[in-house]
């Protein structure tokens, strides 16, 4: 059975261009409520720990350093089949592939600043919101 919550990031890029209002009605029109919120700043060392699933792979090192250049919002959403519904809504992570519609479609500009994080996996969604909230900060 799919779980019940996911977990997102708006990016570096989409928050610098001033997209984080458009990208949250785009989630709350999806029907997805926001169980926890916040806005703050990955250090280096934060972006490595939470990217370390890519720690061997050759983009790790701008990856690190792209998410920790700039303010993020980190959320937590709930939906009945949030982690799918939601990496649906933000489609491909390469624009030119998403689908109209979609998030990245309409805010990101490469594979590498493609606007926003969506968990991959149910198990992936707790670890990677318990990662940046408090149970006390999930409501």
């Amino acid at each position: 059975m799919a779980g019940n919550i996911t977990f997102t990031m708006i990016k570096p890029d989409a928050v610098e261009a001033g997209n984080i209002g458009n990208i949250l009605q785009m989630i709350q029109a999806g029907g997805f409520r926001i169980k926890a919120m916040k806005y703050t700043k990955l250090s280096p060392e934060k972006a490595g720990e939470f990217y370390a699933v890519h720690s061997e792979r050759p983009f790790y090192g701008e990856l690190v350093e792209f998410m920790s250049r700039g303010p993020i919002v980190a959320a937590v959403l709930e939906k009945d089949n949030a982690v799918e519904d939601f990496r649906t809504l933000i489609g491909a992570t390469n624009p030119a592939e998403a689908a109209e519609g979609t998030v990245r479609k309409a805010y990101a500009t490469s594979i590498g600043e493609n606007a926003v994080h969506g968990s991959d996996s149910d198990e992936n969604a707790l670890i990677e919101a318990n990662f940046h909230f408090a149970g006390t900060e999930m409501f």
